[in-house]
């Protein structure tokens, strides 16, 4: 066959005209050292801080340690494969994480990927991780509540949408019960809820997921997880990633099925401890000099960075909120070590339960005391403010005066009387898990409790007023816990109403 030189010619020609002369530059480096989820790597001349950087096989690693001639990273994934000699190349990029609509109802790893086995997730849109919390000028008071649900905390430690509410306490004193249940609470509600879990055990997050499932709350819930068994840089990734998707929703909003788009979220922090060791962990192996407890010196600011990007934006910039609900765990009930006042200062209040109140049967185990919203009643609706008032004032001088009663032989009827209505009062607070009240329906009892219609109900039998209360009012007398639910107020005439509701129930009840 005839090879014609006009063919190859054009063949040449097409060639050259295809071919792409572009050069992409790029830093490479060479890892000196590898070991404990930590690589040093010699050159990199072009990286930056928290700049992703990518290993052989795809793995991906944080450049956290800027030095003259080595740069220290911290490996996001399984290092085992990366050995000594291994080039390292500079992405030019952040950490990003996927957000939007398509993570709810998934449970994820801090990078997004999928760990329910549920097929990959189609997010269009991902945040940086890090970024700088919005500033005054953006942000509006806290005068929306977060009804957990709880009457202890709706009651007394008000949560509002855009507040820092620390959850601190012993191991098992149910810390994430009251999370959980503020999570369930939130269904139908509008507020999406992300649930962070930090250093636990996969089999302790599964039992999680189940109830939120069990009990129809993950349609509004993201949950990501760091387990216990996950490299250090992962469990310190994991909340930066959580407050991420909750920034989503705070400034675009996401659609919610059966509810349109959802403006506001809350984010659940479990638990920041482990949090902080997971950071202590990796600065110690990166060589940072170590401070008190051998934290490094930044470990505040690793927290106050993240919790400071909660907030309430006002109508101008879209009027959305980001709630967060951090948890410490403290060790034999010590607030005073460094992480537990760290948090507490970063905060705005702080929901304290006690080892020996939870196994006194108190549920949850709230010390009143020492418990307090600094939003406080703003964050409350008419209804709920009129009647937590008289509660909160009738629970401290029962504490007093039960104090002082065990050194008195015989008591005046005045303060005896004081004392039976607090313990029918610190009954009434107790709830079991799992089993948030409509605001309409703490109203309504708390409403009984201070205006002394329990105080010739025996103390065994609170519990069981309570829910037959409950009934009553939903059968007999509907419209009162409608008005209250609709308005948010608590009217003279709706206190009139139910006055003579609770006074009839309470005559078919003692007789």
């Amino acid at each position: 066959m005839a090879i014609r030189s006009d063919e190859i010619t054009s063949i040449i020609k097409s060639a050259i005209d295809s071919f792409d002369s572009g050069v992409e530059t790029r830093s490479v480096g060479t890892v000196v050292e590898v070991g404990d989820g930590i690589a040093q790597i010699y050159g990199l001349e072009g990286a930056l801080a928290s700049e992703m950087l990518e290993f052989p096989g795809g793995v991906m690693g944080l450049a956290l340690n800027l030095e003259e001639e080595t740069v220290g990273a911290v490996i996001l994934g399984d290092a085992s494969a990366i050995k000594e000699g291994d080039t390292v190349k500079t992405t030019g990029r952040v950490v990003e994480i996927p957000v939007g609509q398509a993570l709810l109802g998934r449970v994820v790893d801090p990078l997004g990927r999928p760990l329910d086995g549920k097929g990959p997730i189609a997010s269009t849109s991902s945040r940086p991780a890090e970024r700088i919390a919005p500033g005054v000028i953006v942000r509006k008071g806290v005068d929306t509540p977060v009804q957990t649900g709880i009457k202890a905390i709706d009651a007394l430690i008000p949560i509002g949408r855009g507040q820092r509410e620390l959850i601190i306490g012993d191991r098992q004193t149910g810390k994430t019960a009251i999370a959980i249940d503020t999570i369930i609470n939130q269904k139908g509600k509008n507020l999406v809820c992300i649930y962070v879990a930090i250093g636990q055990k996969l089999s302790t997050v599964a039992n999680t997921v189940a109830v939120l499932e069990q009990y129809g709350a993950m349609e509004h819930t993201i949950v990501v997880v760091a387990g216990a068994e996950d490299p250090a840089p992962l469990q310190y990734l994991a909340p930066y990633s959580g407050v991420a998707m909750g920034e989503e929703v705070m400034e675009n909003g996401v659609e919610v099925a059966g509810q349109g788009l959802v403006k506001d979220a809350l984010c659940v922090y479990d638990d920041l401890s482990k949090h902080a060791w997971a950071y202590r962990e990796m600065s110690l192996l990166l060589r940072r000099p170590p401070g008190r407890e051998a934290y490094p010196g930044d470990v505040f600011y690793l927290h106050s960075r993240l919790l400071e990007r909660a907030a309430r934006l006002n109508d101008d910039n879209g009027g959305g909120s980001l709630t967060a609900l951090p948890i410490i765990e403290t060790q034999a009930g010590d607030v005073s070590a460094y992480i537990p006042t760290n948090v507490i200062s970063i905060t705005d209040g702080q929901i304290f339960l006690e080892t020996d109140l939870f196994n006194a049967g108190q549920r949850p185990a709230l010390n009143i005391g020492i418990s307090v919203s600094r939003v406080g009643s703003a964050a409350q609706t008419k209804a709920m403010k009129k009647v937590a008032g008289p509660l909160k004032l009738d629970l401290a001088q029962y504490r007093a005066l039960a104090a002082f009663a065990q050194f008195a032989s015989d008591l005046d009827k005045a303060t005896r009387d004081q004392l039976t209505r607090g313990e029918k009062l610190s009954e009434i607070i107790k709830q079991p898990q799992y089993q948030p009240l409509a605001v309409e329906k703490q109203v309504a009892i708390l409403y009984a409790a201070t205006h002394g219609k329990l105080d010739d109900v025996p103390t065994p039998r609170v519990r069981e007023f309570e829910n037959q209360l409950y009934r009553f009012l939903e059968t007999e007398r509907p419209d009162i816990l409608k008005g209250i639910s609709e308005s948010g107020a608590l009217s003279d005439e709706s206190a009139a109403a139910m006055d003579e509701a609770i006074d009839a129930f309470r005559q078919s009840f003692l007789a």
